[in-house]
């Protein structure tokens, strides 16, 4: 691997920060979901190194590390932590595994009563002093290059693990929660909505210049149950951060359709998946928060060309609409997380791709503007 130098001119220090607030910038940013991971050689030698997949993300030193691998490879306008959404609920005494080809999996899963009551909001500089020891470090190592992001879980996808036990087709254990014992599962989203609020804050204060919350799972609840469950709690953690500085993007995997519930929490920028048109996303609510999105993560399987192809078609569709500026309020990203699977080539191709053809919009366009 050609290793690349992460300095950077002064306008990648800013991009990301400055899209998120709607600000006019050179190009577009880019920043992948997953970006450091399986797929790169030097992610799994680091994995191997530590010796479980905890041991990395519990080590700030080997976090760190991770963290920065991407940058070194790709001119990627933000470092995203290395960590897991599922770092609360194994500070609350779950008993975090992973087992090989499995995923994460809870020892003790929270089922009934008993198990709620012994429910409590873990202290982010004492059980998850490592997550705030790597942020500090990682700023350290970035040297203001690029921003750093910070993130979290949403409530409702904490809770679908933490009484699922683990990942889940039908979310049967949760749902049935909800149908049963509606004040039980309530309780469950207080609690880690609390925490989640103090990982943040923790996160912020330790140096993260954007914090992100993943609601992996609010795709799968009704519509009524998506406000109740999800949306709301969203919206008191994005009133709850501090910093009112600090953007908060929010993220709901098949969340298509409430995009507008989504930017009514108050959130500074909306993830959409692969399944959302960006233009149409861009009318529905782009004028009132940046949009991060939204390339399928499997175009990365196909050819150099159809990454080119796909980035360019991703771009075009956010300014699909000439009577608005062009890319403002857009920070490109996937619908979802990189594959272990996905060529690293095909990053690089996508990364260089989102910058010059985007800059060569705001050309067009500027260059359409003078001759009207």
């Amino acid at each position: 691997m050609a290793e690349r130098n992460i300095e950077g001119p002064s306008a990648r220090a800013t991009r990301l920060l400055r899209a998120l607030r709607r600000e006019p910038v050179d190009c577009t940013p880019v920043w992948l979901m997953r970006q450091a991971g399986r797929y790169l050689p030097e992610y799994n030698q680091s994995r191997a190194a530590a010796g479980d997949f905890l041991a990395l993300c519990q080590s700030p030193d080997r976090a760190c590390e991770v963290t920065l691998q991407p940058l070194r490879r790709f001119d990627l306008d933000a470092a995203i932590l290395f960590s897991d959404i599922l770092t609360i609920p194994d500070a609350m005494g779950l008993g975090l595994r992973f087992a090989a080809g499995e995923g994460p999996w809870f020892e003790r899963p929270v089922r009934d009563e008993a198990d709620v009551a012994h429910l409590a909001v873990p202290d982010p500089e004492v059980e998850l002093r490592y997550v705030c020891d790597a942020v500090r470090l990682i700023r350290r190592e970035l040297g203001g290059r690029v921003p750093l992001i910070g993130f979290s879980g949403s409530p409702w996808t904490l809770a679908c693990y933490m009484v699922e036990g683990r990942g889940s087709s039908d979310f049967r254990l949760i749902k049935t929660l909800r149908y049963r014992r509606p004040d039980l599962l309530h309780r469950i989203l207080e609690v880690v909505t609390e925490a989640v609020i103090g990982y943040l804050n923790a996160q912020i204060a330790a140096g993260a210049q954007v914090v992100m919350i993943f609601d992996t799972w609010g795709g799968v609840l009704s519509d009524a149950d998506f406000v109740a469950c999800s949306q709301s709690y969203l919206a008191r953690i994005v009133a709850a951060v501090a910093d009112k500085t600090v953007p908060v993007v929010v993220f709901t995997k098949g969340g298509g359709l409430w995009l507008e519930r989504l930017a009514d929490t108050g959130a500074a920028a909306v993830g959409v998946d692969w399944t959302v048109d960006l233009a149409d996303a861009r009318r529905r609510i782009g004028t009132r928060v940046a949009l991060q999105g939204n390339l399928d993560p499997m175009a990365l399987m196909g050819s150099a060309d159809t990454v080119r192809q796909q980035v360019v078609a991703t771009l075009e569709r956010y300014d699909a609409d000439p009577s608005l500026s062009p890319g403002l309020g857009h920070v490109f990203n996937l619908g979802h997380g990189l594959s272990q699977f996905t060529p690293p080539d095909s990053v690089a191709v996508l990364v260089e791709t989102v910058h010059r053809h985007s800059a060569e919009i705001r050309r067009r366009r500027a260059s359409s503007s003078s001759l009207s």
